[in-house]
């Protein structure tokens, strides 16, 4: 439940508190149920000074943890200009593919979205939110490939973060009442709705097997040192499950192993965390760039390879490009310790990543994997100004990227595929790789 806080609450359209029944028509790509329910029309003398226009469809309401086709009973907790949020009292009607969730912190911790759909109906909706995204961010209808599944649907995650905070938990709110916890120092994640209070998360059923067995061990030493007064300040743990076992230490050398790439990085370096669909993954990736019929490859957001090197047998010369100099020491020697020749890694400047580069662009292609956050406008300029053959861009965040491809479109490329992988099952998120060929 959230709370109104010191901000004053917005009683347009409903007050604060007040109960309703929906039917949910969708999900959202975060995940949460959205329905629409009429609302009385006022009189112009009721009217608030700048009233917040009534769709002809109705007044939209979010629920988290609802299903499309149910018909439910919610709590308004927060008036928007063009929408209300509520949480959810009662499913009246339950929708035919809505199962028991397996982890019993499921709607209380904020990590997971979609443990009460089934698998098959996950992927479907997946499916179709980026359909969506593509048709009202990018303008773009286009056929988006069924979601490529991950082989496990739990213990898959082979890095998790625990946060926890250095003073103790006085109180937390259940329901109407404030009731004093059990447990003084919650270790685990973000509480559903909430931007600060944190759920205590003794397992995580999406992390795998190995970091649920080290998980007991971590915590208790945590709590021993949270006891002994040594964190002056709230910090994030570690548990990252590679080769040699499970790290808690984020200066550690990490080794995985995907297909038969052998690959080595730091602990607290990004890494895709579903090792069991990776080589899936990259082979799509590398299939899609060597498709365009290009000679050449450069991987613009390399880290340590992963791509790159995926790619290289695919191609006469790869060129990995990473402002990070250290994840570009691990990209060369990874490719050394798999005998890859035709690789070459160097520290790119922000402001100059193509400056130097040999290859010519009719026969280059280019993988891009940034941030959640997208391409910034000067990456992209640079790209286009560069004009390789074709783009392989693989985004975590569908809609940033459509926003992307609005840019790509203007330059003169042409979208040739969609493909979402569901590298996160059980939440809200995926990877979806599209394919551009100038």
């Amino acid at each position: 439940m959230c709370s109104v806080g010191k901000k004053k609450f917005n009683d347009h359209p409903f007050p604060y508190r007040t109960e309703i029944e929906l039917e949910i028509s969708t999900l959202t790509n975060l995940g949460v149920g959205l329905g629409r329910v009429s609302l009385p029309t006022p009189s112009p003398s009721s009217l608030p000074p700048s009233p917040a226009a009534q769709p002809a469809s109705g007044w939209v309401v979010m629920v988290p943890f609802t299903l499309p086709g149910e018909k439910v009973r919610a709590r308004v907790y927060r008036n928007h200009k063009n929408y209300s949020e509520a949480d959810l009292l009662a499913v009246l009607t339950p929708s035919p593919h809505r199962i028991d969730p397996k982890c019993p912190l499921f709607g209380t911790c904020g990590g997971c979205q979609y443990q009460h759909l089934t698998y098959a109906e996950q992927l479907k909706w997946k499916r179709q939110q980026v359909e969506e995204l593509l048709k009202y961010m990018a303008g773009v209808e286009f056929t988006v490939n069924p979601v490529i599944g991950s082989p496990k649907e739990f213990g898959y995650r082979s890095k998790i973060t625990p946060h926890f905070s250095a003073h103790p938990r006085r109180k937390e709110v259940t329901g109407d009442k404030e009731q004093v916890s059990g447990e003084s120092h919650p270790i685990g994640f973000l509480k559903q709705s909430s931007r600060f209070d944190l759920v205590d998360v003794p397992r995580c059923d999406i992390a795998t097997d190995e970091i649920n067995a080290k998980l007991p061990e971590v915590r208790a030493k945590t709590h021993a040192r949270l006891a002994a007064g040594e964190y002056k300040r709230d910090a994030t743990l570690l548990l990252r499950h590679a080769q040699e076992g499970v790290i808690t230490d984020y200066d550690a050398v990490i080794h995985e192993k995907i297909g038969d790439l052998r690959l080595h990085f730091l602990a607290r370096d990004f890494f895709q965390n579903n090792p069991f669909i990776l080589p899936a993954f990259t082979g799509y990736v590398r299939a899609q760039a060597a498709a365009s019929g290009a000679k050449f490859l450069v991987d613009a957001y390399c880290g340590s390879g992963l791509f790159a090197l995926s790619c290289a047998p695919a191609f006469e010369k790869v060129a990995g490009i990473e402002i990070s100099e250290t994840s570009i020491q691990f990209a060369t020697e990874n490719a050394a310790a798999n005998g890859i020749t035709n690789a070459t890694f160097r520290a790119g400047d922000a402001a100059q990543i193509f400056a130097g580069l040999e290859f010519p662009p009719a026969d280059t292609a280019v993988v891009i994997d940034p941030p959640r956050k997208g391409c910034d406008e000067s990456f992209l300029n640079q790209l286009f100004a560069f004009g390789p053959r074709a783009v392989v861009y693989v985004s975590c965040d569908p809609a940033t990227q459509m926003r992307d491809l609005k840019g790509f479109l203007a330059a003169g490329y042409r979208l040739t595929a969609v493909q979402p992988f569901d590298l996160f099952p059980q939440t809200r998120h995926l990877e979806c790789v599209i394919t551009l060929v100038r």
